[in-house]
Parts: structure tokens; C-alpha cells; sequence
């Protein structure tokens, strides 16, 4: 009886706080559907015939005032020019859109993708980075240094540099290849941050890799083409 009463406390205390979400309500749609869906918006959006609008009405705002149901998660940078909703020609409640610089995760971030891939039941995360991404472009000038909170993005990025030497095609051509073709250089940069980025969500999220194993959640990575308007998929 004790025990009943203070789970009910406790349990109080957090609904008041916010801290206990809502049922997940599932979308009936699978992983592989949900990243078709992402391809086919992206089509439109390059054709110039966009179909969002259709789905952003009054009556499509009221049916959504009560539960969500996105059914992908979108992890990508908070550059101006890279706004998801737009890029999949998605409507309201489609996506569960999660921005910032570099596209990198904090534990605000993957609780945010937690909350979305867990308790909405979202079957999908995508983390999408960007052609010419001002963010890894000021970590590869830095150099390991950087003044106020920049530097925590610079730092989180970082470990992209070493690896991008390595792997790079530039590099192997050029050993100078920051200096001689640094916007090769950047590119190879920005690939393999949104590759670790996507490999260190289920190493650092114990809801994410259950999920994943349990088939319930589908993780890719993709590069928006600022020039061209594509969304390219990793493999």
C-alpha cells in the first residue's frame, strides 16, 4: 500500500514536470516505406511540384492537436539553407525534425531522437549533413581551437579530420590536400562526420541500439546537394 502510494507521488511529480510522455501512438508504416517516402518528397521538391500544402490545412492542424505521428526522424544542420520540411516536401506531423550546427548529437539531441524513435514509434532516422557545411569548414580551420561555446562543436566534430586524411581519395593523391584542394578536402570532412555521427548514435544511445536490434528502427545517413537540391543516401 505504501509502495503504491509513493510510485503514485512520484509519478505525479514527473507528470508534473513533463517528464512522462504520452503512449506512443505507431505509425502504420515500415522503415523501408518511411525512407521511400523521404525519396519521393525529394523528387518533388527537384521537379518543382510540391504537395506539403495539401497537407498543412486547418483540418489537418485540428486532427493533429491531439498525438503525432512522424514517421521520420531527422537529424541534420541548423544552416538556413537546408530546412527538411522543404527538402521531402513534407506536411505537418510528418517529420520530427531535429536541428544543429554540424548535425551532431548531445544527450539533449539523442533523448530527442529517443523520445521520437521510442515513445512515437517512429521507424526511421536519418542523419542528413550538407554540401559545403559551414560548421565542419570552421572545425577544419580551427585547428583544435575555438573561442566560446563554438569550441564544444569544434571538438565534437573534430575526430572527423583524422579519419577523412585517411580516407580521403584527395588525400591520397595529395598528401597537402587541406591546403592545395581544401574544398575536396572539406567534402571528405563533412561525409565522414555524418557517417560517425550516424555509426555513434546506437554506440551512445542504449535506446536507440535496442531498438535497431530489435527491428523496430532503421538508422541511414545522406548529403543534401546545395547546388542541385539532392539528397543523396549514403551506403
Amino acid at each position: 500500500m505504501v509502495k503504491r502510494i509513493i510510485a503514485g507521488i512520484i509519478g505525479s511529480a514527473l507528470l508534473a514536470a513533463g517528464l512522462v510522455f504520452a503512449s506512443a501512438t505507431h505509425p502504420a508504416i515500415s522503415a523501408d516505406e518511411a525512407l521511400q517516402k523521404l525519396v519521393e518528397g525529394n523528387k518533388r521538391y527537384l521537379d518543382e511540384k510540391p504537395t506539403a500544402a495539401q497537407r498543412c490545412t486547418t483540418a489537418s492542424r485540428a486532427a493533429l492537436t491531439k498525438s503525432q505521428s512522424p514517421y521520420a526522424i531527422i537529424l541534420t544542420c541548423s544552416d538556413s539553407r537546408v530546412p527538411p520540411e522543404l527538402l521531402f516536401d513534407s506536411g505537418l506531423g510528418e517529420l520530427f525534425v531535429i536541428r544543429v550546427a554540424g548535425n551532431i548529437p548531445d544527450p539533449v539531441v539523442l533523448g530527442s531522437i529517443e523520445y521520437a524513435a521510442e515513445h512515437l514509434g517512429t521507424p526511421l532516422v536519418m542523419v542528413l549533413g550538407h554540401e559545403r557545411c559551414g560548421a565542419v569548414t570552421a572545425t577544419v580551420d580551427a585547428k583544435g581551437k575555438a573561442h566560446g561555446n563554438i569550441g564544444a562543436i569544434v571538438k565534437t566534430i573534430a575526430p572527423s579530420i583524422k579519419k577523412a586524411t585517411k580516407d580521403c581519395a584527395a588525400c591520397k593523391e595529395d598528401k597537402q590536400c587541406e591546403k592545395t584542394r581544401k574544398s575536396e578536402y572539406v567534402e571528405c570532412v563533412i561525409d565522414t562526420n555524418v557517417k560517425l555521427v550516424t555509426a555513434n548514435l546506437t554506440k551512445n544511445s542504449k535506446v536507440l541500439q535496442h531498438l535497431v536490434e530489435q527491428k523496430k528502427l532503421k538508422i541511414v545517413s545522406a548529403k543534401y546537394d546545395l547546388d542541385d537540391g539532392k539528397v543523396t543516401l549514403f551506403k
